[in-house]
Formats: C-alpha cells, sequence, structure tokens
C-alpha cells in the first residue's frame, strides 16, 4: 500500500506511521488498502474478507451499484460501478450488467451495492433483482456468485440467504 504517512514495517504486512494521522487519513487508508485487495488478479478465497473490503469501499456510498467481476478461478478481472441510484433505489438493466460481464470476459460475477440507512437487510426488491440478473447472466454462461448488501451495520450475503 502506498501512502505519504507510511512505510512498510519490518514483518509482512505491517505498517509504520512516519508522522501524525487524521481519522479522514485513516479512512483513506483503509479504503485503498480494501481496494488493493480487489485489484485484477487476486484470488478471492476467503467470502468474509471479501464482504469486509466491500463493507470498507462501500458503506458510506450515497448511490453505487457495482459488479466484481472474476474469471473462473476466482481471480478479479475488474471492479466496475454499474448503476448510480439515489437514496431509496437504483434502476439497474440486467442488459447492461450482461454487456459488462461478457465485454470483460467473466465467468462469474459478484454484485454488491450498499444501502444508504446502514441497515445490510436485504429488501425484497433486491432480492427480485437478484433472480432476474441471475437468470440474465446465465443465458450467456456467466454465473453470480453472490449479491452483498452493504451497510455500515455490516454486510448480507443473499447466496448464505440461499436467494441464489
Amino acid at each position: 500500500m502506498k501512502y505519504h504517512k507510511l512505510k512498510a514495517g519490518e514483518a509482512s504486512g505491517t505498517y509504520v506511521m512516519e508522522s501524525p494521522v487524521t481519522e479522514a487519513d485513516i479512512l483513506r487508508m483503509a479504503q485503498q488498502l480494501a481496494m488493493s485487495r480487489l485489484s485484477k488478479g487476486r484470488a478471492l478465497t476467503e467470502p468474509k474478507q471479501v464482504f469486509s473490503h466491500l463493507q470498507t469501499l462501500l458503506q458510506y456510498h450515497e448511490y453505487e451499484v457495482f459488479a466484481l467481476l472474476l474469471d473462473s478461478k476466482h481471480r478479479v478481472i475488474g471492479f466496475r460501478e454499474l448503476f448510480r441510484g439515489t437514496l431509496d433505489g437504483a434502476s439497474v438493466y440486467p442488459r447492461e450488467v450482461v454487456k459488462i460481464a461478457l465485454e470483460h470476459n467473466a465467468a462469474t460475477v459478484i454484485m454488491v451495492h450498499n444501502h444508504p440507512s446502514g441497515d445490510p437487510e436485504p429488501s425484497q426488491a433486491d432480492r427480485t433483482l437478484t433472480t432476474t440478473l441471475k437468470n440474465a447472466l446465465n443465458m450467456v454462461g456467466t454465473r453470480i456468485l453472490d449479491h452483498v448488501v452493504v451497510g455500515h451495520e455490516g454486510c448480507v450475503s443473499l447466496a448464505e440467504r440461499g436467494h441464489l
């Protein structure tokens, strides 16, 4: 991770502060670290770690819907913003999701979006969207591994809830 107030520590994966940091600095560093964990070529093997990185990145966003595009070995191809919505919803177009998956030659996709309220509990609309996207992507041979809803209270996996 590159950040002007950090330098690598002696032990692998540790860092040393070179100067005082603010809360904003810490949040920025956490987001940079989370984004690096979702960078191209990284294999995603631990769902709980993926949830943690996604929560760090998205918990305070107000409107985005993202897709984490993966190859057949669950390595990251890309992390793309797909749609922008409002505080209480976003219009998601299955055709556009399929198009982006095909453009990236993604074998699998993890859909993720945030709830600005902070409550990660999926709505009925979230469950319906998951089914619609699953069916659309299946038509082109791309599988949805999960649809994760992020809030500052945590993350909820629709796959773990049996909605995939």
